[in-house]
């Protein structure tokens, strides 16, 4: 569940986002333009290397990914990204969370994973990567399980370079396939807390 927290930024810039991922806490904007900040508890997570809480790709998604349908790509077309994933009503993703995310992007910390179709951008995801953690934010399809596909990627691309912590904020239908798991906000800190204190890259 979401909850607004007070919290020590009224304004927003990329810097003040990072400091909040360390914190547990996120900024969502408003239709005028505004943010506020928010935690969620329970938090939603994908346990990354977890044998009792393992990924799970559904048979009929493996399928799709044998069949090579989609071609990822990393990082090409993050304000792409980042716009396609507003364009739905009602959204979070306003004008100002946007240019932050764009400038968190050319820092090196935002990320997209694309699924391209005919060379056509038709599904993907963003998120934040900093020290040994991954924040994911939003993702957008135009085709049948791009953005699934996309998914899959990012975990692999997560586990190869040994994060430790996958955070989705809150669970959804799409994340239930995957088996995300819910844990509560003191436990979440302490995944947070060793993630902070890890260094890791992000990169294919």
């Amino acid at each position: 569940m979401l909850y607004p927290v007070s919290y020590a930024f009224d304004s927003l810039s990329p810097e003040e986002v990072l400091d909040g991922y360390t914190k547990g806490v996120f900024p969502m904007g408003n239709e005028d333009d505004t943010f506020n900040w928010f935690g969620a508890n329970p938090r939603t997570i994908i346990p990354l290397k977890d044998d009792k809480h393992k990924f799970h790709i559904p048979r009929s998604l493996q399928q799709v990914i044998k069949k090579n349908i989609y071609e990822i790509k990393i990082d090409k077309s993050f304000k792409k990204v980042i716009t396609c994933c507003a364009e739905r009503k009602p959204t979070w993703i306003n004008k100002l969370i946007i240019d932050t995310y764009v400038k968190l992007h050319k820092m090196g910390y935002a990320h997209s994973v694309e699924a391209y179709k005919d060379n056509e951008l038709v599904g993907g995801l963003y998120g934040v990567a900093l020290k040994g953690a991954f924040f994911g934010e939003s993702m957008f399809h135009i085709e049948s399980n791009a953005s699934k596909v996309a998914v899959v990627n990012l975990y692999e691309i997560l586990s190869k370079n040994d994060f430790l912590l996958f955070d989705i904020q809150m669970k959804t239908p799409v994340f239930e396939i995957f088996r995300a798991i819910d844990v509560t906000k003191n436990y979440y800190l302490s995944l947070l807390k060793k993630a902070m204190m890890a260094d890791r890259a992000f990169k294919l």
